[in-house]
């Protein structure tokens, strides 16, 4: 292998695609083939304590492959894309440093983008904005931040889905902040930065087995102590309405805690929320013309790896 300096930009591989579709697995079998390691780019699980509801890689799978940006803050810390942008530069250009091979693993079809890109240059968070919005959603509901977002910013709330509070809040903040729409402020710069040389693999699967599967890691979820582990985040005096503990899983066995639902009913509301999800990351990554669609058992998908590691 030539020396890291003689090699140019960093070379990514980047492993995407919706929930349950296999990309950890697939991503862990690949590090391990070409002598990598693994970058994260999954939105939850940069959270310490919170294992079983984010599908964390297993000790043993964290032993048998370096994992980077896995349990690196508490629920109750600030985490968004500008520090995973940051932290997973960092970790990057580390590894390329040291002649690693390098593999981005996730689902937050947001951080790849900033990551492969670039970071959108607007303000950061303002606590005190974000609370008050968080106070108006928690008073009268998602639907009133839905209906204020389409009357200050039509086209980011044709393109944020309802449900989605995190980008509705972040859409008003930047309007309220720059006075900009935050499409419009996308649009400008087009995340057209190019940081690095990289391959794209989405791992695909037919939707009523991704949908099968998405049920099953719900219920192996809740057999391996989904329950306890958010009964054990409350003690440990994150609160219910942090965004993490608002999560799929997290926030709603937190309702069955509260007594607001029955166990089997909160189940059926996880693999419910969760099929949303997957809808709308596909949707996400849909977009995409850079990604490789491939199934997961795919014996091209080495091929092309290696291929563009050696050119």
């Amino acid at each position: 292998m030539p020396e890291a300096h003689d090699r140019g930009r960093p070379r990514i591989i980047i492993i995407a695609g919706p929930t349950a579709a296999g990309k950890s697995r697939l991503g862990l079998k690949l590090a391990q083939r070409f002598k990598g390691e693994i970058v994260s780019a999954d939105s939850m699980q940069v959270y310490r304590f919170m294992d079983i509801g984010t599908a964390k890689p297993s000790p043993e799978e964290q032993a048998a492959v370096r994992h980077h940006l896995i349990d690196i803050v508490n629920p109750d810390e600030e985490f968004n894309a500008a520090v995973f942008f940051e932290l997973a530069s960092n970790a990057i250009d580390k590894l390329w440093k040291e002649g690693k091979r390098i593999f981005v693993v996730g689902g937050t079809g947001l951080y790849i983008r900033v990551l492969t890109g670039g970071l959108i240059d607007t303000p950061g968070p303002s606590r005190d904005l974000r609370a008050r919005l968080r106070s108006e959603m928690a008073r009268f509901g998602k639907p009133y931040l839905y209906e204020m977002l389409k009357d200050l910013d039509p086209p980011s709330a044709r393109r944020i889905h309802p449900n989605d509070s995190v980008r509705i809040i972040r859409a008003i903040e930047a309007l309220e902040l720059t006075g900009h729409s935050i499409t419009m402020i996308q649009r400008e710069h087009g995340f057209a930065e190019r940081r690095y040389d990289y391959i794209k693999i989405g791992v695909k699967m037919d939707r009523n087995d991704l949908f099968r599967r998405i049920e099953q890691r719900t219920d192996q979820m809740i057999a391996r102590g989904l329950v306890a582990e958010t009964e054990k985040l409350l003690e440990m005096g994150y609160r219910g309405d942090l965004k993490p503990m608002q999560a799929l899983g997290y926030k709603h066995i937190i309702q069955y805690l509260k007594g607001a639902l029955g166990l089997d009913e909160a189940v059926e509301k996880i693999k419910t929320d969760t099929r949303h999800y997957a809808k709308r990351q596909l949707t996400w990554f849909g977009k995409d013309s850079e990604i490789e669609w491939h199934h997961a058992e795919d014996g091209d998908i080495e091929q092309k790896i290696a291929q563009f590691l050696k050119n």
